[in-house]
């Protein structure tokens, strides 16, 4: 099967990296892997290391660069935000509340997707907004599945304990009550990428007159299946 795609410096860039996804790689090694002549193989290399698509290890080998783990994120983050949306309009239309989507950034969790409630009182949270990682159930299941130093560092100042997040880790779900802001709850739960590793929380939040004192009995249920079916699409898109 022929794989040119017409443009030659192109195909023979692809080349150097395919190779490299085997791992680290002399010049001989490229030329060799490749069937590139020598000073083709070390100018397409040092070209991409200019753009940062290739690295050099401690021993001078050349490797995949820092730019192609950028570019992996990007493309894993606009495919979650494909994924969720629909499923955050039906987990709204479910429980009647406006249903976020959270992930962590440093020392913030950013609101990277939202579907409001349409009328009533709501709790709006609009995209981009920055919320703290010290309270509200997102922040729980965020800081949940954490390594055990960062997450303890997490829990520096904030409205939960260690005791909840060891709950949340064993129910798969957290529930707030008024600890981001009086009078609201709200009920999260894990979306899980690669290897089961924590990427993002879905909620649902509202007024505690609707929610009560214990939403997670309203709300755990769905909240977790909107959870399950973004994490179950995520893992069917990467494979």
């Amino acid at each position: 099967m022929d794989n040119s795609s017409g443009v030659g410096v192109l195909d023979k860039a692809v080349l150097v990296l395919n190779a490299l996804e085997a791992g680290p790689a002399s010049l001989a090694q490229l030329v060799q892997t490749t069937g590139l002549a020598r000073p083709t193989a070390h100018r397409l290399a040092v070209a991409l290391e200019h753009h940062r698509l290739v690295h050099r290890d401690t021993q001078g080998r050349f490797i995949l660069g820092p730019r192609l783990a950028e570019l992996a994120v990007a493309a894993g983050e606009d495919r979650l935000l494909a994924i969720a949306q629909p499923i955050l309009a039906q987990l709204r239309d479910l429980t009647g509340e406006s249903a976020s989507l959270f992930r962590r950034q440093g020392d913030v969790r950013v609101c990277v997707a939202a579907a409001e409630r349409t009328s009533g009182l709501r709790d709006t949270i609009p995209v981009g907004a920055a919320l703290p990682m010290t309270a509200g159930s997102a922040a729980q299941i965020l800081l949940a599945w954490e390594e055990p130093d960062r997450m303890h560092r997490g829990l520096r100042g904030a409205k939960f304990e260690a005791t909840t997040l060891a709950s949340v880790r064993r129910r798969g779900w957290a529930q707030s009550v008024g600890e981001r802001e009086q009078g609201v709850g709200s009920v999260s739960s894990p979306i899980r990428g690669a290897g089961g590793r924590v990427i993002a929380a879905v909620s649902v939040s509202g007024p505690l007159e609707r929610l009560t004192r214990s939403p997670g009995r309203l709300h755990a249920g769905p909240v977790m299946a909107a959870a399950e079916k973004i994490s179950e699409s995520m893992r069917r898109t990467s494979s």
